[in-house]
C-alpha cells in the first residue's frame, strides 16, 4: 500500500505549485498554444503522470492505473451520453423532423436571442435537472446548430447558459453528496445554494442576451430575459428552500418555459435579431398539431424517460443490473492518511441505469415513430461512432487527469492551500469549486473531492460550515463552462472537433467574471448578509442527513412509474406511427 502525502515538498506553497502544474499547463495548451482537445488532454495527463511520480512518489503501477480507470470513466458513462445524444439528434436531422421542430420554434419566436433562452437556458435546464453529466450540453447546443447558429455561438452560449442548474443537476445529486461528504443536513445546504443561485439564475439570461448582442440587445429584449429568468429564479429559491435538492431544476425550468412561451404570445421584440451575415428568414411553413407532436416527440420520449430515471425507486430498480469492479492494482492499495484506510477503486457499469443508455433507447423509440429501418439506423449510430473519435479521446484524457490528481493527492493539496487563506477563506470558498469542476467536469466530483475540507476549514476559522459547502457548489458551477469534459462535449454536438481551444477562449472569461460573482456573494453573507442564510446555517449547527429507507415500496413505485412510461411512449408509437414520415 501507498499512503497518499499532501505535502510532499514539505512546503505546503511549494507542493501546490507543484500540485498546479498540469492545470495551468491545460489553461496554456488551450488559451495559449490552441491546440486541439484531445492532444492539450493528452499532454497534460502526461504532465500530471510525471508529477504524481517524480514530486508525489507515487509508485509508477498505481498512477498508470489510476489513470487508465480515469480514462474509462471518460469513455463510459461520460462518453456514452455523448454518443448516444448525437445519435438520437441526428435521427431527428436525418428523418426531416428537425424541420419541422425548427418551424414550430420560428412560430414561437424568430429571434434568435429568445430563441436561445427557450433552448439553451430554460430547456438545457430541464435536462441538467433530469439526467446532467453533459446531456443539456450536448442536446441543446445541437438543436441550436440545427436551428441555424453559428456551431461556436451555440455551444459557448449553452455552456453559459448551463451554469444556473448545475448544482441542482441529475435530480440533486451534487447536493446529496456534499451532504454525504461532509455529515451536514443536504436539506440545510440546498437552502443555502437556494439563495445564492437565484441571483445568478435572474442574471445569466441578461448575460446571454448581451453576449449576442450587446447593450443595445439587452434594452430591446430586457423584459423577455426578465420573464425567462425570474421565473426561474422564482421557482428554485421556492424549492430549494421548501422541497429540498431534488427537484428545483425541474419545476424551474419547466416554470420558466411556460411563463416565456406565454409572455412571447402577447409581447415581440421591435427588432428581430439575426446573425451578422445570415440571410432573411423564409416564411416558416405551418404545421398541424400532429406533425409538430411527431416532430417533438424524440425529446419528448426523453423527457418521460429521464424523469422516471431520475426517480428514486427507479433508480435503485434499474442498479439491479450494475456491475461494480473493483480496479486491478490500484483498489485499496492508497492509503488516506486520515481515516487509515485504502481508498476503493471500482469501476461501476450501470449500463442499465446510466443517462446514455436512457438517451439511446429514446432513439431506437424515435426510429420506430419516423420508421427508419434498423439497417439505416445502425449505419447512422456507426457514422456517429466514428465522428466523435477525437471527442472521445478527448474525454477519456481528461478523466484521466481528474482521476490521476485525486489518487495522488495533488487536488487536495490545492485545496489545503486555497482553505489555509484564514479570514479571506469565504472569498476563496467558490475558488475551491470552480477548482474541482475544472479539474473533474462535474459538480458532483467537486463537492465529494472538497465537501469535508470546506466544512472543516470553514469550523476553524469561524465560517458557517453550511455556507462553505454550499459556496463550494454554487462556486463549481461557474467552473463548468470551462471544463475540458463539457468543452469536449459541446464541440462533438456542433462539429468543432479540434477547435476545443477556440471555444474555451471564447468561455474563459464568462467563467472568471461570474465565479468574481459568486465569491462576492459568498463573503457577503458571511458577513454584512448573513441575515439571508437559514437559521441552522448561519450558527453552523446542522442536522444529521435523514433519508427514507427504500423498502418494498420503493420497488413497487419503481415498477409503477416504469410500466407507466412504458404505456405511455408505446400510445405515442403508435397514434404517431400511423402518419407518413
Amino acid at each position: 500500500m501507498w499512503t497518499q502525502t499532501f505535502d510532499p515538498l514539505g512546503d505546503l506553497a511549494g507542493s501546490a505549485l507543484a500540485a498546479a502544474l498540469p492545470v495551468a499547463f491545460l489553461f496554456w495548451a488551450l488559451a495559449v498554444r490552441k491546440l486541439p482537445g484531445h492532444v492539450a488532454g493528452a499532454c497534460t495527463t502526461a504532465v500530471a503522470l510525471a508529477v504524481a511520480i517524480l514530486v508525489y512518489r507515487m509508485p509508477v503501477a498505481l498512477a498508470l492505473a489510476s489513470t487508465l480507470q480515469g480514462a474509462l470513466y471518460g469513455l463510459f458513462p461520460i462518453g456514452w451520453i455523448v454518443v448516444a445524444a448525437v445519435f438520437l439528434y441526428r435521427i431527428a436531422v436525418e428523418s426531416g423532423q428537425f424541420d419541422v421542430i425548427k418551424d414550430s420554434i420560428a412560430s414561437v419566436t424568430e429571434d434568435r436571442r429568445l430563441q436561445a433562452l427557450l433552448i439553451a437556458f430554460s430547456f438545457g435546464a430541464f435536462l441538467e435537472g433530469a439526467a446532467g453529466f453533459g446531456t443539456p450540453v450536448a442536446i441543446s447546443a445541437a438543436m441550436l446548430v440545427g436551428l441555424g447558429f453559428e456551431p461556436l455561438y451555440a455551444a459557448g452560449l449553452c455552456l453559459i447558459a448551463n451554469t444556473a442548474p448545475v448544482a441542482f443537476g441529475a435530480i440533486g445529486t451534487p447536493i446529496v453528496v456534499a451532504g454525504q461528504v461532509s455529515g451536514l443536513d443536504d436539506h440545510l445546504i440546498s437552502q443555502v445554494v437556494g439563495r445564492q443561485l437565484p441571483l445568478l439564475s435572474v442574471l445569466v439570461p441578461f448575460w446571454l442576451v448581451f453576449t449576442m448582442s450587446g447593450r443595445r440587445g439587452v434594452r430591446e429584449v430586457w423584459p423577455a430575459a426578465l420573464v425567462s429568468g425570474g421565473s426561474f429564479a422564482v421557482a428554485q429559491w421556492w424549492t430549494s428552500n421548501t422541497l429540498g435538492p431534488l427537484l428545483p431544476d425541474i419545476i424551474a425550468s419547466v416554470c420558466s418555459i411556460v411563463c416565456l412561451v406565454a409572455f412571447l404570445r402577447y409581447w415581440k421584440p421591435a427588432r428581430v435579431f439575426r446573425f451578422e451575415g445570415e440571410p432573411p428568414r423564409v416564411r416558416a411553413t405551418r404545421h398541424g398539431r400532429r406533425a409538430i407532436l411527431k416532430a417533438w416527440s424524440p425529446f419528448v420520449v426523453l423527457t418521460l424517460l429521464v424523469g422516471n430515471w431520475g426517480i428514486r425507486p427507479v433508480k435503485a430498480l434499474l442498479e439491479c443490473a450494475t456491475l461494480a469492479i473493483p480496479f486491478p492494482v490500484i483498489d485499496r492499495a492508497v492509503l488516506d492518511p486520515a481515516s487509515g484506510k485504502g481508498l476503493p477503486s471500482v469501476f461501476t457499469l450501470n449500463w442499465l441505469s446510466a443517462t446514455g443508455t436512457v438517451i439511446l433507447i429514446a432513439a431506437i423509440v424515435s426510429m420506430a415513430l419516423t420508421r427508419m429501418r434498423p439497417a439505416d439506423g445502425a449505419r447512422l449510430f456507426g457514422r456517429t461512432l466514428v465522428s466523435l473519435r477525437a471527442p472521445l479521446t478527448t474525454m477519456a484524457a481528461v478523466l484521466a487527469l481528474a482521476s490521476i490528481g485525486n489518487s495522488s493527492g495533488m487536488t487536495t493539496t490545492m485545496g489545503m492551500a486555497l482553505a489555509g487563506t484564514g479570514s479571506l477563506f469565504p472569498l476563496f470558498s467558490p475558488v475551491l469549486g470552480w477548482l474541482g469542476v475544472f479539474m473533474t467536469g462535474s459538480d458532483t466530483s467537486a463537492n465529494a473531492v472538497f465537501g469535508r475540507l470546506q466544512a472543516v476549514s470553514a469550523g476553524r476559522i469561524g465560517m458557517s460550515p453550511v455556507l462553505a459547502v454550499a459556496a463550494n457548489s454554487s462556486g463549481g458551477v461557474t467552473g463548468k463552462m470551462i471544463s475540458p469534459q463539457s468543452i469536449a462535449v459541446a464541440c462533438a454536438a456542433t462539429g468543432l472537433v479540434g477547435n476545443e481551444s477556440e471555444l474555451f477562449r471564447f468561455t474563459v472569461r464568462h467563467s472568471v467574471l461570474l465565479l468574481a460573482v459568486v465569491c462576492l456573494i459568498t463573503w457577503l453573507q458571511a458577513s454584512a448578509l448573513a441575515w439571508m442564510l437559514p437559521p441552522g446555517a448561519r450558527s453552523g449547527a446542522a442536522a444529521a442527513v435523514v433519508r427514507a429507507a427504500g423498502g418494498p415500496s420503493s420497488a413497487a413505485v419503481g415498477w409503477v412509474c416504469l410500466g407507466t412510461t412504458a404505456l405511455l411512449v408505446a400510445g405515442l408509437v403508435l397514434g404517431l406511427g400511423r402518419q407518413k414520415a
